[in-house]
């Protein structure tokens, strides 16, 4: 059985990542910055009680999806959260210490995260409860002095987590509504820092529906529209998670998302600030001393790995965060074949009616023509030379027809350094459309 994840799923994976982590710690990504000490703003399910006591957030998010089911469908739930883990650094006798500070590098305490998944189905579309359960966990990791031996430690705790999913079926009209609940069921806890250790954070669920697929509640077909009104959400929001065109995935999110988000390829990696501008964010990164940097990686490895990627980005990289330039005025490309009807293809009147230079080919909703940048996926007649390529990204220069009516897409590899040589003197490389995942977003 291939466990693979699909092109859809891992697209809707990255996006369900970024969703993960939002907010996880703010620049200037120091434990003392005021916007790091109430942290934890986005899909937090408190333990029972603690919203209505004020010491924390409400226990569950729901969400209601339409479906157009087949005979055989079924569903699968990846239910995805992140587990407080209290990161406190203790002296060489085990007691509890601000900070210790050995060697020339600093450990303070702070609260950490580990990521939490449990993968539920496939399931026959009818009623069901499933539990999850995380267990508590302790991990001590040794702080070495300046002549090796342990200054102190550092211990890691987690507080034990339970859950449960639900997940109700019923018709609606041609449609069926299925409605996908997620909570928490922890023990109460006495007050905020307890609440906080015992809640799912950042929670959110990827849905999978085979032999079906999901309606969009941001653009339903018409005839779906009345029964899209009455779905109803809590806490969150479901949008369709695949590329343009896929309608098999759902992903229930406490950030409203719009339908098939993607990940920029402009950006090199997560900044978690809050929808902050990458290229403005890593500017003000770069624009740290020396000693607020130090206090970053102190704070938080993810934190650490932020500073180290801005301080080691290339000029070629920092360009690339400025965004992509088009003109708004170019007239589409006509798509291939445009030879006039009752011509042969051997006729000279087809070689003046075909220019693959602006030609185009549609790849899903997107036009690909000359400039397109894309990443390459070799399958249908792939090669070990073409298999080298595979998740590369690739530039269109050329898009041609063969006497078949077969598409064929040229490309040069972008970090190629032949790159300019090889479009120069025309020597591409060329795959189909189905073997080429468009990174631009002009839509038809």
């Amino acid at each position: 059985m291939n466990t693979e994840p699909t092109r859809a799923q891992a697209r809707a994976r990255a996006v369900a990542d970024a969703v993960l982590y939002e907010g996880y710690l703010l620049y200037p990504y120091r434990s003392n910055s005021p916007k790091n000490q109430s942290r934890w703003q986005f899909g937090v399910l408190g333990p029972a009680g603690a919203a209505a006591t004020g010491i924390g957030e409400d226990a569950e998010l729901s969400a209601q999806c339409l479906l157009d089911p087949g005979e055989h469908a079924s569903i699968t739930l990846t239910v995805r959260f992140l587990q407080l883990q209290r990161r406190t650094v203790e002296d060489i006798g085990g007691a509890p210490v601000t900070e210790l500070v050995t060697g020339g590098r600093s450990w303070i305490s702070w609260d950490e995260a580990v990521e939490c998944e449990q993968r539920i189905g496939p399931l026959r579309l009818t009623d069901s409860t499933e539990r999850l359960s995380i267990p508590a966990g302790t991990d001590h990791e040794a702080i070495p002095g300046t002549d090796g031996a342990p200054a102190g430690r550092l211990a890691r705790r987690r507080e034990h987590l339970d859950g449960e999913v639900h997940l109700t079926v019923e018709p609606d009209g041609r449609w069926t509504r299925v409605s996908i609940t997620l909570r928490n069921t922890g023990a109460p806890a006495a007050d905020q820092h307890e609440a906080i250790a015992r809640s799912l954070i950042g929670a959110h669920v990827i849905a999978d529906i085979d032999d079906g697929r999901f309606v969009s509640l941001l653009e339903p077909p018409p005839d779906a529209a009345a029964a899209v009104a009455r779905c109803v959400q809590h806490r969150c929001f479901p949008v369709l998670a695949g590329p343009s065109g896929d309608d098999s995935i759902v992903l229930i999110s406490p950030i409203i998302l719009y339908d098939h988000p993607e990940i920029a390829e402009q950006s090199e990696g997560p900044l978690f600030d809050s929808t902050e501008i990458d290229e403005i964010l890593t500017l003000r990164v770069m624009t740290m001393t020396d000693q607020e940097k130090a206090d970053a990686r102190a704070t938080d490895q993810r934190a650490a790995q932020i500073i180290d990627r801005c301080d080691g980005m290339t000029p070629e990289a920092l360009q690339q965060l400025h965004g992509v330039l088009r003109d708004p005025h170019a007239e589409p490309a006509a798509l291939i074949p445009e030879v006039p009807d009752g011509v042969d293809w051997w006729d000279p009147v087809a070689d003046t009616a075909v220019r693959p230079d602006v030609d185009a080919v549609m790849v899903g909703a997107v036009r690909v023509r000359n400039g397109t940048r894309v990443r390459l996926h070799p399958s249908r007649r792939a090669d070990a030379h073409d298999l080298f390529y595979d998740g590369r990204i690739a530039r269109v220069v050329t898009v041609h027809s063969d006497v078949d009516g077969q598409a064929h897409v040229g490309v040069v590899v972008e970090d190629d350094p032949a790159a300019d040589l090889h479009e120069w003197y025309g020597r591409y490389l060329y795959f189909a459309p189905e073997e080429i995942e468009p990174l631009d977003s002009q839509r038809e």
